[in-house]
């Protein structure tokens, strides 16, 4: 959280794995509780793991550019939302050594209590494939619609979203998933 936070997308490719942090500072309503204009309280903390290390079955390969590519896959999914700007976003990240990249993550999470990794889940999510689109809309992709992949998957009602959010941004508390 040192790191100086730079606009999105970012400036320069780099090597490495590592963990991140997103930073709102715009205008969408609901989220006015949650704005960080001076980027000290995330709305989403994620990681980048090099090839290989989520199975263990090679040394990974830390010079892959998996840092700066997962940050550019949630550029595409900002730009792709309807009601949100990437220019009101900012990004920290650091390059880790791969073994403490998990225990960072987890820490930011558990810390910051990001609302997109704690209550409006689904930003970092992939396109599930074909054949695997039973499953329902992520929380995110309901309140941010625009990703046409998740327009595939079993809607969820937006008032659900937005009162999840509410509670959230009330009581800053995890809200339990509901059946």
């Amino acid at each position: 959280m040192s790191r100086p936070p730079v606009g999105l997308p970012l400036p320069d490719r780099f090597p490495g794995p590592g963990v991140y942090a997103l930073f709102y500072d715009g205008d969408y309503g609901p989220y006015a509780t949650l704005r960080s204009a001076d980027a000290t309280q995330p709305i989403y903390v994620g990681k980048a793991v090099p090839p290989g290390a989520r199975t263990g079955r090679s040394a990974p390969d830390e010079s892959a550019p998996v840092l700066h590519r997962r940050i550019a896959e949630h550029v595409r999914s900002l730009e792709a939302a309807e009601n949100l700007s990437l220019a009101d976003f900012t990004c920290r990240h650091l390059v880790v050594v791969p073994l403490w990249i998990t225990m960072a993550e987890r820490f930011l999470i558990e810390h910051y209590q990001p609302c997109w990794n704690v209550c409006i889940e689904g930003f970092g999510l992939h396109d599930p494939g074909s054949g695997r689109h039973a499953g329902r809309r992520s929380w995110w992709d309901t309140l941010h619609p625009g990703r046409t992949w998740a327009d595939n998957l079993q809607p969820r009602e937006n008032a659900d979203a937005e009162a999840r959010l509410n509670a959230f941004t009330e009581g800053r508390e995890v809200i339990p998933e509901t059946p």
